[in-house]
């Protein structure tokens, strides 16, 4: 009977302990996660050196090839619109992509030849599916530039009605934080960490305008510096600077609304011929191989590409207006 009692205290001090442990490992994680949040705000390499010291990591995780490509030429103007368009991607991702599409372009440019030689086919596809994935990443980073601008105004909004409520401005950011939708509430938690761990407020402006280079978000830390040095009700500033914004969005849509038939016509004019092309590949096969085969053939093929992207470019540049 005595054996059973403490076989079975064992197991339950065993069990407790096991709990314990876990639980302990889980708290630690849950910590280093929010140091990390906190400290992604750094910009670049200082960032990672940082966390490094923080949370006892020596950084040998990095292979070379991510050293290499972080210290090449222009892999922080690459790293900061990875940052910008909201991809968990690393550069040495990204260039992995890239040159699985450049092969696959290659690829593509050896089993057909649609341009003038066979090497420009290759170059021609291989440079295409290159950079299909940079074009994915800059697609995305519009996407999230838009989605930021569509709900800044409310964010303002917010800002002034917790400021009028008696709550200071970094209260009132830390809030935005909470409460807001992302992108705008990782950002604006990116914001109030930093002057959380002591950055200054005009640092921690500077760098979300080198996140978010919009002109409403200017708008909106020129308005809070100025406020800072010369006085005044900043939650009647911020409330004035979202109808601002509001009126921005409006005419912005007026302008869209205006300018949609040329981005209809450029729309029907760059996919007319595409769908031709296919239609022709499907219903008479071979009506195009005898264009393909001629040398000539292949050159007026390479000068309608040509003709085709040169004038979408022009279409675009004439309806696209800034506003």
């Amino acid at each position: 009977m005595s054996q059973s009692v403490f076989f079975l205290f064992f197991c339950v001090l065993a069990i407790v302990l096991v709990a314990t442990a876990i639980g302990l490992n889980f708290m630690e994680a849950q910590r280093r996660k929010q140091v990390r949040e906190m400290l992604r705000t750094v910009e670049g390499r200082p960032a990672e050196e940082k966390l490094a010291n923080i949370l006892n990591e020596t950084g040998e995780n990095e292979d070379a090839l991510a050293m290499a490509i972080s210290r090449s030429p222009g892999a922080q103007r690459v790293e900061e619109t990875l940052r910008q368009s909201g991809l968990n991607w690393s550069p040495k991702q990204l260039l992995a992509l890239t040159a699985a599409g450049a092969l696959a372009g290659f690829l593509l440019g050896w089993r057909f030849h649609i341009l003038a030689y066979s090497w420009l086919s290759l170059l021609g596809l291989g440079f295409a599916g290159a950079s299909l994935p940079y074009l994915f990443v800059r697609h995305k980073r519009r996407t999230r530039f838009a989605e930021f601008e569509e709900q800044f105004p409310e964010a303002l909004d917010f800002l002034a009605r917790s400021m009028r409520a008696g709550h200071a401005f970094s209260i009132s950011l830390e809030m935005v934080g909470q409460e807001s939708p992302d992108p705008m509430g990782i950002e604006f938690r990116t914001l109030f960490n930093e002057q959380n761990l002591g950055a200054p407020l005009d640092v921690a402006l500077a760098n979300l305008e080198r996140r978010l280079p919009l002109v409403d978000v200017r708008f909106f830390i020129s308005s809070v510096l100025l406020q800072k040095q010369t006085g005044g009700n900043l939650s009647e500033i911020l409330t004035r600077l979202a109808h601002v914004i509001r009126e921005r969005f409006q005419l912005k849509g007026q302008v869209k609304a205006a300018s949609a038939h040329g981005r209809l016509t450029a729309t029907i004019l760059t996919l007319m011929p595409l769908a031709l092309l296919m239609g022709l590949l499907v219903v008479a096969p071979g009506y195009l191989e005898g264009l393909a085969n001629e040398p000539d053939g292949k050159w007026l093929i390479t000068a309608a590409i040509a003709g085709q992207l040169l004038g979408y470019y022009f279409i675009r540049r004439i309806i696209r207006i800034k506003v």
